[in-house]
């Protein structure tokens, strides 16, 4: 199992921005998840694992998404488009279930109409390439402090 950007957030123990991105964590298919996240998760009391996303989006202020297969997945892309479409979709009904002001954050590039709808896309397009453009910064400064070495 990959837990993708979940996994960014790990140090960040009992606060509230882990509580609400480690609610989001899904699962790939029906068997159990990895014991690796099980054993994780005992370290949070605010931890939860859904695999229906509307229960997993409810009272959520930020909901995190990915693509169905990253990069490095491509054969198993085919498999997982069957497994997860019509299911694992940030779409209007999770938004609904959502706390009204939610924020909607994708690590791109997004695949509009599979993990997210076009429309929510859109919506919260600024937030999301907020996102990128932070990520972007960060990625420069860990350049920087690499070249700086001799």
């Amino acid at each position: 199992m990959k837990i993708n950007i979940n996994e960014n957030y790990k140090n960040l123990k009992e606060s509230y921005l882990f509580s609400e991105t480690a609610r989001r964590i899904r699962e790939y298919s029906a068997k159990n998840p990895d014991k690796k996240v099980i054993t994780f998760a005992k370290d949070y009391n605010n931890f939860g694992l859904y695999r229906d996303p509307v229960e997993a989006c409810a009272g959520a202020d930020v909901i995190f998404t990915d693509v169905w297969a990253s990069m490095g997945q491509e054969e198993e892309a085919a498999e997982r488009r069957k497994v997860f479409e019509g299911i694992y979709q940030i779409n209007k009904k999770c938004l609904g279930a959502a706390n009204p002001s939610c924020m909607v954050q994708h690590c791109l590039p997004a695949h509009r109409g599979e993990e997210i709808t076009e429309e929510i896309f859109e919506a919260h397009a600024d937030e999301i390439f907020d996102e990128a453009e932070n990520r972007l910064h960060a990625q420069k400064a860990v350049m920087v402090a690499l070249m700086e070495r001799k």
